[in-house]
C-alpha cells in the first residue's frame, strides 16, 4: 500500500466523500430491504406488443435501420432484431467467423446468396454493409416466420427455432423441436430482447440485489486496480467491472468481465425508477451502448459504491452527473443470455 502526501491524499479524498454520504451509509440496509417490500407491489416487466429500443442499447448508425426494419412483419419487434444482432456480431459490421458467417447479421454465403436484399437501394447487396445486412436479417426472420405461420405455438419462438435448427425442424415437431441448442436459442434471444427494449411500466426488482451491495460495501476502502478481478495475486483489488462483477457472482449470477456488455444484463429502469443494486453506466457517447466506460452498483439516495481509477478506492460516488448514461437491472436470465464472443 502506498505512503507519504499522495495517498494521504486519496485518503482525504475518501473520508470526506464518505461523510458526505453518511446518511447512505446510514440507510442502506433500509433501501436493500425496501428491495423486497417493493416487489410485493411493482408490476410490470418490459411489456408486450409493439417495443421500441431502450435509449443508447443500439449504436445510434444503426438505430434508425433496427427501429425501421424490426417492425417488418409481426413476428419481430426493433428489440428483438437488436437482439439477434446484438448476438451474432455485437453489432461489429466487420464480423467474421471461423464458420465464414460475414457481417453485422452474419450471414454465411449461401445464405446471403439466397436471402440477401439491397437494403438501401444503392444497386448491389452487399453483406458487410449493414445498410444491407440489417434489412436481410429482418426479411430472413420474416420468411422463415411464413413457412412456420401455420405450426401451433407462438409465432416468434417458432420463427427463432427455425433460425437455428430449419424451419423443416419446427414443422416436424409442431413447434419449437426439443433440441437443447435451440430451445436455449430462443429463451436467450428472447431474454436479450428485454434488455434491448424500452420499459413499459416499471421494471421487476432485483431478488438478488441485497447480496450483491453487501459484497461491494464490503469493498470499500480497497485500492482500485486496473483489469482487477479481487483475486489473492492482486491484493483483493478491483476496477469497476471487476467489481460489479464479483459482486453478482457472490449471490449466483455471472457477468461479462466488460461494461458495456454488463449493460446488457437485464432490462433497463428509468432514472426516478432505480433501486438499489441497479448497475448504473456512464459513458462520453450517450448514444451507443457499446462506447460505456464505467460501472457501479446503485445504493440509494443518488449515489453508488465503484472504484472510480488508479489512486482513488473503492468509495460512494454520486450518479448524476453529465455522463451518465443509464441503468440495468440484473437478471439471471438476462445475464445468461448474454454471448461470450462479443
Amino acid at each position: 500500500m502506498p505512503d507519504g502526501e499522495g495517498w494521504l491524499t486519496v485518503r482525504k479524498v475518501w473520508v470526506g466523500a464518505a461523510f458526505a454520504v453518511s446518511s447512505v451509509l446510514a440507510f442502506t440496509l433500509l433501501l436493500v430491504v425496501g428491495v423486497y417490500v417493493i416487489a410485493g407491489s411493482v408490476v410490470g416487466g418490459a411489456g408486450g406488443g409493439a417495443k421500441a429500443l431502450a435509449k443508447g442499447s443500439v449504436p445510434a448508425a444503426y438505430q434508425a435501420l433496427v427501429q425501421k426494419w424490426g417492425n417488418l412483419c409481426p413476428a419481430i419487434n426493433p428489440a428483438l432484431l437488436a437482439a439477434q444482432l446484438y448476438q451474432e456480431s455485437g453489432f461489429n459490421p466487420k464480423a467474421q467467423s471461423h464458420a465464414a458467417a460475414q457481417g453485422i447479421a452474419q450471414f454465411i454465403p449461401g445464405t446471403w446468396a439466397t436471402h440477401g436484399i439491397d437494403g438501401d437501394g444503392d444497386g448491389d447487396r452487399d453483406v458487410w454493409d449493414p445498410k444491407d445486412a440489417i434489412p436481410s436479417a429482418a426479411t430472413y426472420d420474416c420468411t422463415l416466420a411464413g413457412y412456420v405461420k401455420d405450426v401451433g405455438g407462438n409465432l416468434t419462438e417458432n420463427m427463432l427455432a427455425s433460425y437455428n435448427a430449419g424451419a423443416y425442424a419446427v414443422i416436424k415437431y409442431g413447434g419449437v423441436p426439443p433440441y437443447e441448442e435451440t430451445q436455449n436459442y430462443v429463451k436467450r434471444i428472447q431474454a436479450l430482447e428485454k434488455s434491448f427494449a424500452a420499459p413499459v411500466g416499471r421494471v421487476d426488482p432485483s431478488k438478488q440485489a441485497a447480496g450483491a451491495i453487501a459484497f461491494a460495501q464490503k469493498k470499500l476502502g480497497t485500492l482500485y486496480l486496473w483489469g482487477g478481478n479481487g483475486t489473492p495475486e492482486q491484493g483483493g483489488r478491483f476496477d469497476c467491472s471487476g467489481l460489479t462483477k464479483a459482486a453478482y457472482e457472490s449471490v449466483g449470477i455471472t457477468l461479462p468481465r466488460v461494461a458495456n456488455d454488463q449493460y446488457n444484463a437485464g432490462p433497463h429502469p428509468k432514472r426516478d425508477e432505480l433501486l438499489p443494486g441497479d448497475l448504473v453506466f456512464f459513458s462520453d457517447d450517450l448514444t451507443n451502448s457499446r462506447a460505456i466506460r464505467h460501472v457501479g452498483i446503485y445504493v440509494g439516495g443518488g449515489y453508488m459504491i465503484d472504484a472510480p481509477r488508479t489512486g482513488a478506492v473503492i468509495r460512494f460516488d454520486p450518479i448524476d452527473t453529465p455522463d451518465y448514461f443509464g441503468a440495468t437491472r440484473v437478471t439471471e436470465d438476462g445475464a445468461k443470455a448474454l454471448p461470450t464472443t462479443v
